[in-house]
This record gives C-alpha cells, sequence and structure tokens, in this order.
C-alpha cells in the first residue's frame, strides 16, 4: 500500500528560539532581571546585597552579595533550562518555601542578555568564573564569599522587546520598587541601590518590621500608621496599616506580602478594604504594607510566571483573618482618635454647636473664610470678617467667566441653608437646587485652573517657608522627570535628598493649602505620564486632583453669603452637571416640576 507521505506545517522549533519565547513569559524588563537576581542572593542566605544599575538596567545590571555561592560543580548546570537546587521530588511543589524553584530565571536572562558571573562557596579555595557573551568561558578566579554577577546589553539580540521598553527613568523606577519590597520583605538584609554610579538609596540591617518601613517611607507616614497584628488558626497577619483619616486618594503605597514573597491578591486586597468600612472616606484608599504568614502546605505560588499571584486553600479563612487584624488595629485608632485633645471636662457635656463661616481653600483651622472664590482685591479681607457681606461684591470681574448668560437667564441665588453640612440649599432663578457643596467647589476651582493653564497663565504663589515631602522612591523618580511641566501648572518643587522634594509655591488660585498632601495625591497621576499623551491630556487628571484636595469638604458649615458666592460661580461656570471626576454636582427641580409635584 503506497502512502502519501506530504511535509508537514508542525516542526519543533530550535532551542534558541524556545528559550528566547520562555524569557519573554519571565523577562518582561530590566526590573524583573532585578527581582529574580535579588531573589536568588535571599534564598542563598545574603546578609548584605548591592544593586549596581547602567541606563535603567539596559547597559548594566549588577547584583552582588555575600550568601552561600555557587560550587564550581553547579555553575555549568546553573544556566541550564529547569536545573535547580531548591526542588528535589514534585511532592514539594505543594510546600515552596523559596522564592525561586523552577530553574528558569538564569537560562531565560542569559538568552537575551550577556552575562558574567563570579562566585564562591565558603569551603572553596578559589571562584570559579564563568562569561556568556555568544560563547562560553569557564575558569577559576580570586573570588570572596557569595556571588557577583552582571548582566550587560539586555535585550541586544531582541530588539522587538528592546523597543518596547520605557524611558530610563520609567524603566529605574520599576526597579526602584522591586527594591524596596526586597527591603520591605527581609528586614535583616542590609541592601544598597546605586545608578550610573550614584547612590540612589541604602537601607542597612533593620531590628523591625516597622524600623524598615521607617527607612523606607519616612516618618511622614509612619506617624500616620496604627500595628496591625492577628492571628487564627494558623495564619498570622502583621504590619502597619494607615488610620482611616489618613487615607489618600493615591493607592501608594499598598505593599502586600505573603510569606515574604511580594504579591498581588484580591481576596486579602477586599478583606483590607472591608476591614476599614465606612470609615473610609470615598474615594480615598488605605495605605498598608502587610504581611501574611501561611503554611507553605496551604499555599500554591506555581500559578504565575513571574510568581505574582498566590492562591490559597482556604481564601475564607484568609479574608477573615486580614479583615478582622485590620479592623481591630482601625476602629482601636479610630477611638482613640475621636477623644484626643478633648479636656475631660467636656467629656460629658454638651456638643458645641456654634457654626463657624468655612474657608473653602481647604483650611479647617481657625477662622475660615470664603476668600478663594473672590477677586485679588478682596483677598486681604479680614478672616474675623462679619458673616453680612450683603454691602460687598464678592464676586470675580464678569470678564473672568467664559459662560455669563447663563446668570443673566437663571435670575438670582436665593440660598437657604445646608443639609447634613454637606449638601446646599438654594433656589436659583425659578428652581430649586440641591448641590454638593465639595463636588460644586472642586469643579469651579477646576475650570478657573484649566483656563489658567491653557492660557499658561497660572500664577503661582511662593511658600514663605518651603514644605518638604518624603514620596516612596519609584515614584520620586518620575516625579522628578516631570519638575518643568508641574512647574507651569504652578506647582514648584525642588528635588532634596533621596525621595525628598521641597514645594516652594503652589497655584495662587488654591490660597492656603498643604502642600505635602497636594503632592501625595498627585503622585499615581504623574506615574500615568509615562504612557505618550499631548500636554493637555495629562494637565487635565493633575488639576483636577489640585481642585479636589483643595476644594470644601463634606462636612465643613457654611455661612448663607458663603452658600451664594459659591453658587453664583458654578452658575457662572455654566453650571457643569459633574465634578472633574465624573461625581455628580446638583439636583435641580424647574418650577415646572415642583408644580406637577404638588398637582398645581
Amino acid at each position: 500500500m503506497n502512502v502519501d507521505v506530504r511535509l508537514g506545517k508542525i516542526h519543533v522549533l530550535p532551542g534558541e528560539i524556545v528559550s528566547r519565547i520562555a524569557a519573554g513569559e519571565v523577562i518582561e524588563r530590566p526590573a524583573a532581571v532585578v527581582k529574580e537576581l535579588v531573589d536568588n542572593s535571599l534564598d542563598a542566605g545574603s546578609t548584605r546585597i548591592a544593586i549596581e544599575i547602567m541606563d535603567g538596567g539596559r547597559r548594566l545590571i549588577k547584583v552582588t552579595d555575600d550568601g552561600d555561592g555557587i560550587s564550581a560543580a553547579d555553575v555549568p548546570l546553573a544556566f541550564q533550562r529547569h536545573a535547580t537546587s531548591k526542588l528535589r521530588h514534585d511532592t514539594e511543589l505543594f510546600s515552596i518555601e523559596t522564592l525561586g524553584f523552577r530553574g528558569e530565571a538564569l537560562p531565560s536572562i542569559a538568552s537575551v542578555s550577556k552575562v558574567r558571573l563570579l562566585t564562591a562557596c565558603r569551603d572553596e579555595s578559589v571562584g570559579t568564573l564563568l562569561v556568556m557573551d555568544g560563547t562560553t568561558k569557564l575558569q577559576e578566579a580570586a573570588s570572596p564569599q557569595g556571588t557577583d554577577i552582571e548582566i550587560g546589553d539586555l535585550f541586544f539580540n531582541t530588539p522587538a522587546r528592546k523597543k518596547f521598553l520605557k524611558t530610563t527613568g520609567t524603566e529605574f523606577s520599576h526597579i526602584c520598587q522591586v527594591v524596596q519590597q526586597a527591603a520591605l520583605a527581609w528586614p535583616s538584609v542590609h541592601f544598597r541601590l546605586t545608578h550610573n554610579g550614584l547612590q540612589v538609596c541604602e537601607y542597612p540591617r533593620a531590628e523591625t518590621a516597622r524600623d524598615r518601613i521607617l527607612q523606607v517611607y519616612g516618618t511622614s507616614l509612619v506617624d500616620q500608621m496604627v500595628r496591625v497584628q492577628g492571628e487564627l488558626s494558623g495564619l498570622r497577619v502583621h504590619g502597619m496599616a494607615v488610620t482611616a483619616t489618613a487615607a489618600r486618594a493615591s493607592r501608594s503605597p499598598q505593599e502586600l506580602f505573603v510569606n515574604r514573597r511580594p504579591i498581588k491578591n484580591a481576596t486579602i486586597s477586599h478583606a483590607i478594604y472591608d476591614g476599614y468600612g465606612v470609615s473610609l472616606a470615598k474615594g480615598h484608599h488605605p495605605l498598608f504594607v502587610l504581611f501574611v504568614e501561611v503554611d507553605p502546605a496551604r499555599l500554591d505560588v506555581n500559578v504565575h510566571p513571574t510568581k505574582r499571584e498566590v492562591r490559597f486553600a482556604d481564601p475564607d479563612h484568609v479574608h477573615r483573618t486580614v479583615q478582622r487584624a485590620i479592623r481591630s488595629a482601625v476602629g482601636s485608632a479610630a477611638i482613640e482618635g475621636a477623644f484626643a485633645g478633648i479636656p475631660s471636662s467636656q467629656m460629658g457635656g454638651s456638643l458645641n454647636t456654634e457654626s463657624r463661616t468655612v474657608d473653602l481653600r481647604g483650611n479647617s483651622e481657625g477662622p475660615l473664610f470664603l476668600s478663594s472664590l473672590r477677586s485679588p482685591e478682596f483677598q486681604g479681607v479680614s478672616a474675623d470678617a462679619p458673616a453680612d457681606l450683603s454691602g460687598q461684591s464678592i464676586r470675580e470681574p464678569s470678564s473672568s467667566y467664559q459662560v455669563q448668560s447663563q446668570v443673566q437667564s437663571l435670575g438670582d441665588v436665593i440660598p437657604f441653608g445646608q443639609i447634613d453640612q454637606t449638601f446646599l440649599v438654594a433656589q436659583v432663578g425659578s428652581e430649586l437646587h440641591v448641590i454638593d457643596q465639595h463636588t460644586a467647589h472642586e469643579r469651579v476651582l477646576f475650570e478657573r485652573l484649566l483656563r489658567a493653564a491653557s492660557r499658561q497663565t497660572v500664577v503661582q504663589q511662593p511658600l514663605l517657608i518651603p514644605e518638604p515631602v518624603t514620596v516612596p522612591l519609584h515614584q520620586a523618580v518620575h516625579l522628578e522627570q516631570h519638575l518643568t511641566e508641574l512647574s507651569m501648572l504652578g506647582l514648584d518643587l525642588e528635588p532634596f535628598g533621596t525621595g525628598t522634594f521641597l514645594v516652594r509655591a503652589v497655584p495662587a488660585l488654591l490660597g492656603r493649602i498643604d502642600g505635602s498632601a497636594l503632592v501625595q495625591g498627585l503622585l499615581e497621576d504623574v506615574t500615568d505620564w509615562s504612557v505618550p499623551t499631548s500636554f493637555e491630556q495629562r494637565m487635565r487628571p493633575i488639576l483636577a486632583t489640585m481642585a479636589c484636595h483643595t476644594a470644601v469638604r463634606a462636612g465643613r458649615p457654611m455661612a448663607l453669603p458663603e452658600i451664594k458666592t459659591l453658587i453664583e460661580d458654578w452658575v457662572a461656570e455654566g453650571l457643569p452637571a459633574t465634578c472633574p471626576h465624573g461625581r455628580r454636582v446638583a439636583l435641580r427641580l424647574p418650577a415646572e416640576e415642583l408644580q406637577k409635584i404638588f398637582g398645581r
């Protein structure tokens, strides 16, 4: 019988192509190389790890440690795929205690870069040098105990991958985040990071997790944190989290570690937010550094190529334990804070219900006054001015607005008061309006900032005493790249050491404002600038954040003249229906609708 044998379409790929494809799953960018090498150093029991970076990791990544080292017999095997010292039997996959275990990292790195490895074990009199740059050279060499590995010319043979790398600053910011996470998880290890020959950060050995968090994030954040600890049926939770009142609009830092492995996990994230409950303001997020310790046999870490995700055997138990730990820590802090500073003589007395005038610029201390919504000639009015301002003009000149017909067509604004110190009630022409005071003021400020920025006429208000602000290292790298653009929007920042900036000026439209809190709120917006967009697209979220941080908050009492001023300014802006973030501003009921409701 004759068989028709034709050339098939399926064929086995050459080993070199297989290695490059596998590298694409593990080595996404320079930061992934740093993570794999640092993980190896930690698994080797290192107490000191130095990371040297050149050109954001494109030109050089060098990691030096004082760990156990690699024996001369094991060096050639270390770069073979699926060769590892961390697993012997398949049953060990279900009780992994090391950070690495697959034997993929080193061969994947070597397939897309040039490698130089110098290593020595404690019981060896001489070290081993391995060079892989197209050819492989192996020889004896003098070396201290530990490992020194250099990765050069990353992605030199995969130009497509190299083309998709971001700017040097962006890539280095990801490396900074990897080093910070490793430092947080291993406080007993000394870390040092340099970039282009300059030391960026150094974290000496810390005695406790709190001390290491303090090294990484500084006192400004740690002072707002409370200790979290809890244990239930073999699962332990510990770390630090901010109080509910210190929650921010940004999500950084939110660092989560399971058995010292940095991960993202929806179950734990939900448990943390659930632990805060209703005490968390809308649009705000908790900041935390949280460690979860669980029996490795109850955890599957082999579910993601880069080990970013894990799977728990009992996710409900994990959720319950984390939620209770957060609720206990945050709830205790809230109770203590509620009575802080209250004299004992007032603890059983009546509440002071005297209302006060509110400064819509965001300052909540002392007598407050609505001057941020007035023209410059009224900026000098005393904060103790009487509430009756009917004889004064407190609006900006009409020429400063684009929309004026709305005011004329709707008629006068007659304020009635507040509901729950959050919603303003007024008659605007023949309509009844219920207005969210925060979103209305936020939109007014946003429109004014946007017009000034579009015309490049944002006026800066220099601060008499510059305010220092400390930000996470990886975000500081982003921030420093965009100082000129932020200055064009009225925010003048000056680098002042590692991860620290001085706020020297803010937009004058914002009046008095906490410059440090403003910068913290802008961090995520600036981080998004790594995606190529026009300056106009970039500035909108920045201006929206500025307006949101400055606008009057819910819960602030307002006098009738202030209510009238705010609503008139909102009407003058064209009665926008939402704030810059999309939240509703007002409920409007025309007279005709009211007549229908009451059957007239």
